[in-house]
């Protein structure tokens, strides 16, 4: 059916209610967002009836609002047993749509959001406006901190100055045994943060940052996860770039693997970034950093098939955007990450590290076997401080071996 047949026959499905003449436009836009015809029929078919119901209670347009969408979800379960799936993100979507579009009013804001919100929203700007981070890293502080102020105050009032060092380390006692050590440090990391941004805004009167325990993880015990150069081209190969999804895939891969982007700085990278007459990336990292890294031909040429003929028409800047509707970017440095695991899996291969860094040192492992220094090292990941790159060291077994000391009374 074409784009004409298919919207005449949306248009008659609530032509006999007051929706009707608003459906033109919904119908666009979630044409624009990437929505397949059947899904868009399967979402006017609940708009539609909306329509008629609106029609039998003699209800204006705009008057419609969440409240009235909620009495008719109710009559239509009381007549039919239950609504289909995605019916209610529908109803919820197209009451967004009439209010874009001033066609119905916004609804009044709450009289007040509850204090644990307050609290979360105004250590939120902090750390974008004040501190630079970006919204992966809120992503992982603010869970934190509102389980923090759950367990802590529950549904009494919630004072700040009250919270006590035991009440800290219980709290970090109670969930950190079923966390990894880096899961560990990043929570207590998240409550450091907190308390400080509490202390300076003056709601608590002692600093209790410091009470935040340390979570004991040795520098350098570990050797850092990285994949050997079999592994790596069986993994590139298992994106069939045939598809968008493909495509798109690949083309993150080796953003990862050649140039060692962190997860958060591919969902970040805009069409504007990228300059292609001088070929290089202006790659947005930790703390507000901007730098331009060079495109190599095989990095540039998969962004630009991609680009041609995977990315999905939308009118976002993002580079890289979801295949399924709404067509927009990644939410968080997570949807890379589950690429990455699906890589993995596809290649066949069972690594206890799953996450995107995986590609990050298996660069800076073969840098480091190709002769490259550990400062060359950090400059190619951006590290700000030189220790941070020196855990690579380890992976030069040959090299350590020539430096090592024989054990005193036996053979090395």
């Amino acid at each position: 059916m074409n784009d004409q047949a298919f919207f005449n026959q949306m248009q008659k499905l609530v032509f006999g209610g007051p929706l009707g003449a608003y459906m033109g436009k919904f119908v666009c836009k979630l044409s624009r967002q990437g929505y397949v015809q059947y899904t868009v029929y399967q979402k006017i078919q609940i708009i539609s009836k909306l329509s008629q119901w609106l029609q039998e209670k003699h209800l204006p347009v705009k008057d419609l609002n969440e409240a009235w969408v909620k009495k008719f979800i109710g009559c239509k379960e009381k007549r039919n047993g239950c609504l289909h799936r995605g019916d209610r993100a529908t109803l919820k979507q197209f009451i967004q749509f009439l209010q874009e579009e001033g066609i119905i009013s916004a609804p009044a804001p709450k009289p007040q959001d509850s204090l644990i919100e307050i609290i979360e929203n105004s250590f939120s700007k902090y750390l974008k406006q004040e501190r630079g981070l970006n919204q992966a890293t809120l992503d992982n502080y603010l869970p934190t901190v509102h389980r923090l102020l759950i367990e802590c105050f529950g549904k009494k009032n919630i004072i700040l100055d009250k919270l006590r060092p035991q009440d800290i380390s219980g709290f970090i006692l109670r969930h950190a045994h079923a966390m990894s050590i880096g899961r560990a440090q990043l929570m207590t990391t998240s409550l450091r943060s907190f308390f400080s941004f509490l202390y300076q805004r003056g709601q608590t009167a002692t600093n209790l940052s410091e009470a935040v325990p340390t979570v004991a993880k040795w520098r350098f015990s570990e050797l850092p996860k990285f994949l050997q150069p079999e592994e790596l081209r069986r993994i590139l190969e298992s994106c069939d770039k045939k598809t968008p999804m493909g495509q798109r895939n690949y083309a993150i891969l080796l953003l990862l693997a050649r140039l060692g982007l962190r997860a958060g700085e591919i969902v970040s990278m805009t069409l504007d970034d990228i300059n292609w007459e001088s070929g290089e990336v202006i790659v947005r990292g930790k703390s507000r950093q901007e730098q331009r890294l060079p495109l190599s031909d095989e990095v540039g040429q998969a962004i630009a098939a991609y680009l041609r003929h995977g990315r999905p028409r939308c009118s976002s800047r993002k580079v890289f955007i979801r295949m399924l509707a709404p067509r927009q970017g990644f939410s968080s440095s997570a949807n890379v990450c589950t690429i990455v695991q699906r890589s993995l899996a596809h290649a066949g291969l069972d690594i206890d590290f799953k996450g995107a860094h995986l590609f990050r040192h298996t660069l800076a492992a073969n840098m480091l076997k190709g002769g490259a220094t550990i400062a060359e090292i950090g400059e190619i990941l951006r590290h700000q401080l030189p220790s941070t790159t020196e855990i690579y060291a380890k992976v030069d077994l040959e090299a350590l071996r020539a430096i090592a000391q024989p054990w005193p009374g036996g053979k090395l």
